[in-house]
């Protein structure tokens, strides 16, 4: 414990524009660091994204910050990440204060004072530097969007704060990265660029040797070190800030590969937790599409419905598209389909809002396949939970966040029997399945990562497929090869002197 008069060091990963690799930087370093016996930990003031997950005593922060928590092999905390915006219409997001739900804002609303915001993101802030050895901070967005500087609160704000070394990271895939370092660089007040000790290259592809000029150039022009050139790499996992990578990969052309399991996923307006998905996309078995325009789903063995940040208005964007006659042909066909919290919502037979939690009170006609009626209530589930799945005794775990309580009758069974609930024990029930078994819902995120989930989950969509070997703990690997990686790339003997520690 670092007392608070020997307060610790920070050190602040920036980006000349967003979708640089801002998150993956700061994962690579927070293993690094805590390879090297630092205790350290993250923290990002606000993330806007809907792929968030539950902290072990059961707060709601982004997905990115749980991640670089697991890197650093620290408990994730709702201090990692105190301001979440869940954008819920085009215009408007729940605001997630330090972990719970606080009030839902529109931008203008939301930008137009950012005391409340601020004063809690530092007031977390400081309650980590106090706690470890090093705080590893993750900027949001470009750092130099001069029209919003002084409502920023996120970036250099928060780098002064924590007095912070800031690194600029900057993506040379998208072109242009000597005006993205020395444009960034050129408009930040003084104060500001006197912070930033080092410029990272991301996602370089080709032969490095060929930018060593390029590098030479670029300090020369700056006056900033370059710490490394990163060369793009696939050879790890991890989750994504947001759905912005995922919507490159929307609406593929063809159907999949006839010697692959085809599995196909609704890329709803509002999809949220989207790597809920990510160890099928990652299995070599499947060829895993996401679908936003309607299309015949013939030569896909399964379909999922993921979550979603406002059900009922994703749900009338699938039904006005055009969506349902597919996927009613899909099912008569003997299709596999599979919701996922807001997913298995729409399955059922009705959602109502009477408190107008995503918009004008009402009820929504969903898709009828589960006997299932879904009434939205005014206070979020938060919850990591543990059970089994009913037909098989299957071991299940994940996370919950949902707004929903969602009634089964009829002829459908519970998915899952619950046995533990925030790490007390538990006895409910749930989701629902019928139809033979082709039709199932549940409200656990996460499910896919228990690999007898996946394995069931194949076998149900293709019975054919061969199961896989044994496989190791793929995160923690991924967290490792990133590392590595980076370890390759970077001058930790400078990255290192700028937290003021030797490289051990």
């Amino acid at each position: 414990m670092v007392s608070i008069e020997n307060r610790s060091r920070a050190l602040a990963i920036f980006g000349t524009a967003s979708d640089v690799g801002k998150s993956i930087v700061a994962t690579a370093l927070c293993r690094i660091f805590s390879n090297a016996g630092i205790d350290v930990a993250p923290f990002k003031a606000q993330n806007m994204s809907n792929n968030s997950g539950v902290t072990h005593d059961g707060f709601e922060i982004g997905r990115a910050q749980i991640a670089q928590a697991e890197a650093a092999r620290v408990a994730p905390s709702a201090d990692m990440n105190p301001v979440l915006l869940k954008p819920n219409s085009d215009t408007g997001a729940q605001v997630v204060l330090q972990g719970k739900v606080c009030t839902d804002r529109t931008a203008r609303e939301y930008f137009g004072n950012t005391q409340r915001w601020s004063e809690a993101a530092f007031e977390s802030l400081d309650r980590l530097m106090k706690k470890h050895e090093l705080v590893v901070i993750e900027g949001a967005g470009s750092c130099a969007e001069m029209n919003l500087y002084e409502r920023d609160f996120v970036n250099f704000k928060t780098a002064r704060r924590a007095k912070a070394a800031v690194i600029l990271v900057a993506d040379i895939d998208r072109g242009g990265v000597f005006a993205q370092v020395a444009g960034t660089l050129a408009i930040i007040p003084p104060e500001d660029r006197a912070l930033v000790k080092g410029v990272i290259i991301n996602r370089f592809r080709g032969d490095i040797s060929l930018f060593r000029d390029g590098v030479a150039m670029l300090e020369a022009m700056t006056g900033v070190p370059v710490l490394g050139v990163i060369p793009y790499f696939r050879g790890f996992s991890i989750d994504a800030e947001d759905a912005v990578p995922l919507s490159s990969k929307v609406d593929p052309a063809g159907a999949p590969s006839p010697d692959k399991i085809g599995v196909a996923a609704i890329y709803f307006p509002h999809i949220s937790n989207f790597t809920d998905l990510s160890p099928l996309e990652h299995d070599s078995r499947v060829e895993l599409h996401y679908l936003h325009y309607p299309r015949s789903l013939k030569g896909y063995k399964a379909l999922i419905l993921p979550g979603s940040k406002n059900v009922r208005g994703d749900l009338g964007w699938l039904l006005c598209l055009g969506w349902e006659s597919e996927i009613r042909k899909f099912r008569e066909d003997g299709g596999v389909i599979m919701g996922i919290c807001g997913g298995y919502q729409m399955l059922g037979n009705s959602i109502a809002d009477p408190h107008g939690v995503e918009g004008t009170p009402g009820t929504a006609r969903a898709l009828g396949y589960l006997d299932v009626e879904t009434v939205l209530e005014r206070d979020k589930c938060l919850a990591n939970v543990k059970g089994t799945i009913v037909d098989s005794n299957i071991p299940a775990s994940g996370y919950e966040i949902h707004m929903g309580r969602s009634t089964v009758s009829g002829t459908c069974g519970p998915f899952i029997r619950l046995s533990e609930r925030n790490n007390n024990p538990e006895k409910d029930l749930d989701g629902a399945v019928c139809c033979n078994g082709k039709v199932f819902g549940t409200y656990f995120h996460g499910i896919f990562s228990e690999r007898g989930v996946k394995e069931w989950f194949l076998l149900r969509a293709e019975p054919s497929c061969q199961p896989q070997g044994q496989e190791s703990e793929e995160s923690v690997e991924s967290y490792e090869r990133l590392a590595e990686h980076f370890t390759l790339n970077l001058d930790l003997d400078k990255v290192f002197s700028i937290i003021d520690r030797s490289l051990p």
